[in-house]
């Protein structure tokens, strides 16, 4: 495929970027679970010494299984797809193919009628979406957004005891540290991570319509609810008891809502720094050869925080379309969960790039003290709340409303205020306290704090 005439961007500009994915959202990374999961269980029923009808595999056998799961490659799983031009239907397909694969060995072959044995093709996609899912989680989504974390942690420790100006309303307030809001992100990020990371991926393997109808059939004196649960945890998965015919997906909203959380987080940071960068408290490192602007040569444009914003964007619309969705169903199956399932890498491919551009914008960024001692500088009236506060505390008359006249809406001098500080009916020793605060040393506990994360 040419990545210029790809549909999705993920398979064409970002191609390289989502890359990591392939191998778990891809259909081939579905086939291939399946495949996983068909071949666990006939080695389970194979085990089962209440099902006399499937010999023991050998040691030979059981290592020729695992054997086609480890190595099976993108012309099994192309193999697989030119049976389902016949069969119309990819379970079975993928049935047919593990007959073929293993026709020539003996054991397998007696036993192939055991390979989807009582299952309905919803015991078999559940559980791999499930792996899919936990497998792209450990193995992709959460170390890139470790490394996020990381860099803001490493800027919240070189940045704690550079002081700014905070804005709330977009107007000036009292002053924390750079550092201090590099902490914040870090913190949320930190506790939204330990949500993706606790998701409890479930499975179910109960047939039909999660009775075990077919199962009870064949084998009614075998406990099949305490055999199947087996099976799921062998493969790391909790085990969900009640179901229709499909797992319900609630464990898959679970985790979706947590991704979108932890996006949110990303971009509301993205968009701090972005205002951050416009105000000239960071700059942006240069890269040799690169244009900001077409036309204007002098723009170096925060482009990576653009791009992370507009990342997580389409990755959280279908995230939580997809939390909204899946968990519901109509009476015990409809197939509208199967083309929104097809969709998980896409939405986990946007999120992987909105982190990968996060952290690229943050490896550029270089404070620029001089820019926010400026500001700071610039508005002393931020001092009217430590002011009016010992004032309050000293029991001078209408603290709150003296410093309101005198600093609301227009911009105070050093001067001005401290003689304000000067005519206060306070102890000496807190007007000399008052008098030596400047709005850069006005920060509360924010370099602790920062220091702390």
């Amino acid at each position: 495929m040419n990545a210029l005439t790809a549909l999705s961007p993920l398979d064409g500009r970002y191609a390289s970027k989502a890359e990591a994915l392939r191998e778990y959202f891809s259909e081939y990374g579905l086939i291939r679970n399946r495949v996983r999961v068909e071949i666990e269980w006939l080695k389970a029923l194979a085990a089962n010494p209440q099902i006399a009808e499937v010999a023991p595999f050998s040691a030979a056998t059981v290592a020729e299984l695992d054997a086609v799961m480890a190595g099976f490659a993108v012309a099994d799983g192309e193999a697989v797809k030119d049976i389902e031009a016949t069969t119309n239907h990819d379970v079975k397909a993928m049935e047919y193919w593990l007959k073929r694969r293993f026709a020539a060995n003996i054991e397998v072959s007696k036993a192939s009628e055991f390979i989807h044995f009582a299952c309905t093709s919803e015991d078999i996609n559940n559980v791999s979406h499930a792996l899919m899912l936990r497998d792209a989680r450990d193995g992709v989504l959460l170390p890139a957004l470790d490394k996020v974390l990381a860099r803001f942690v490493e800027l919240a420790h070189q940045l704690a005891d550079l002081p700014m100006l905070s804005r709330t309303h977009g107007q000036p307030a009292s002053p924390t540290t750079l550092g201090k809001e590099m902490a914040n992100i870090a913190y949320r990020l930190r506790r939204a991570r330990r949500h993706i990371a606790d998701v409890e991926l479930t499975a179910k393997f109960n047939g039909a319509v999660g009775n075990y109808n077919a199962h009870l059939s064949a084998y009614p004196e075998l406990d099949w609810a305490a055999f199947n649960q087996r099976f799921i945890e062998s493969l790391g998965l909790a085990f969900n008891p009640y179901t229709i015919q499909i797992e319900p997906h609630d464990a898959m909203a679970e985790l979706f809502d947590a991704v979108a959380r932890a996006n949110t987080i990303v971009l509301d940071a993205c968009r701090d720094i972005w205002m951050y960068i416009s105000f000239g408290y960071f700059k942006q490192k240069l890269k040799a050869g690169e244009v900001g602007s077409s036309t204007m040569p002098h723009k170096v444009n925060p482009i990576d925080f653009e791009n992370a914003e507009g990342n997580v964007g389409v990755a959280n619309a279908l995230l939580r379309h997809f939390s909204d969705k899946l968990p519901v169903s109509r009476m015990q199956r409809d197939l509208t969960d199967s083309t929104v399932l097809r969709n998980m890498g896409v939405a986990f491919g946007h999120s992987l790039l909105a982190l990968e551009s996060c952290l690229r914008g943050l490896n550029k960024l270089e404070a620029e003290p001089a820019r926010l001692a400026a500001d700071l500088d610039a508005t002393w009236e931020v001092l009217a709340e430590p002011i009016q506060t010992v004032m309050r505390r000293y029991g001078v008359e209408n603290p709150y409303e003296q410093l309101k006249a005198l600093t609301r809406g227009q911009g105070i001098t050093r001067e001005a205020l401290q003689t304000f500080i000067g005519t206060l009916a306070i102890p000496e020793a807190e007007k000399t306290r008052l008098l030596a605060m400047t709005p850069a040393s006005y920060i509360g506990t924010a370099a602790e704090l920062a220091r702390k994360i």
